[in-house]
């Protein structure tokens, strides 16, 4: 059996990572291929408090009241949910030769944890990306790069509370962070993808690298 494929869809919020990942899980089946998605962070137990911190359901006390955790514990705890996500999910897929779409994956660790922290943004960085190292990497990355005012008009059009992430300051940071994220994993297969056109023309873009990656194109 060989082994399949594992490809990450990043980007901010708003920059339609979940959207992406569902027309193209939807795609590569409809043309036989076995493929299957997912997400971090994940299903699993530990995935599932951390979507509760994120949300505001969970919180720690503070000197000032009940707070979100800080970011060395959410760190941690999405480290502990990738390598569960991992063991669980993603590489007994992989093993059967199912190609395994995940929406997000370690570089929204690097991304969100470095700028949410105070101190040198380089040592937590290096920090961070300690803490997966046992991380399988990818076999293609595809970041969608979005202009941080059409990431925030999408997110309005969303229903649910809005998360611990979505400032709008913070945001702007990313889009710029991300559009560098190949300095912190330079031996990844990074592909950019224009994000602010159409939902159709990114998933053709999207799809076109998959092909390359494929050797179909």
């Amino acid at each position: 059996m060989i082994e399949g494929l594992l490809i990450a869809i990043e980007g901010i919020d708003g920059a339609g990572t979940t959207t992406q990942t569902r027309l193209l899980t939807d795609r590569l089946g409809a043309r036989g291929l076995p493929v299957h998605s997912t997400r971090e962070p994940s299903d699993g137990p530990v995935g599932v408090l951390i979507r509760q911190m994120l949300t505001g359901r969970v919180v720690v006390p503070g000197i000032g009241g009940a707070r979100a955790p800080r970011w060395p514990t959410m760190a941690l705890l999405f480290a502990a949910d990738r390598v569960d996500h991992l063991d669980a999910e993603i590489i007994p897929n992989l093993m059967d030769g199912v190609t395994v779409i995940t929406d997000r994956y370690d570089y929204s660790s690097v991304a969100y944890q470095s700028l949410t922290a105070g101190g040198n943004r380089e040592d937590i960085i290096t920090w961070v990306r300690t803490l997966n190292a046992q991380a399988r990497r990818p076999d293609l990355t595809l970041v969608l790069d979005v202009d941080p005012e059409n990431a925030a008009n999408r997110r309005q059009t969303r229903s649910g509370s809005r998360e611990l992430f979505e400032e709008e300051e913070l945001q702007t940071l990313l889009a710029t962070f991300y559009k560098d994220i190949g300095r912190y994993f330079p031996n990844d297969n990074i592909v950019h993808v224009d994000g602010n056109v159409s939902v159709e023309e990114t998933a053709e873009q999207i799809h076109h690298a998959v092909k390359v990656l494929r050797r179909e194109a």
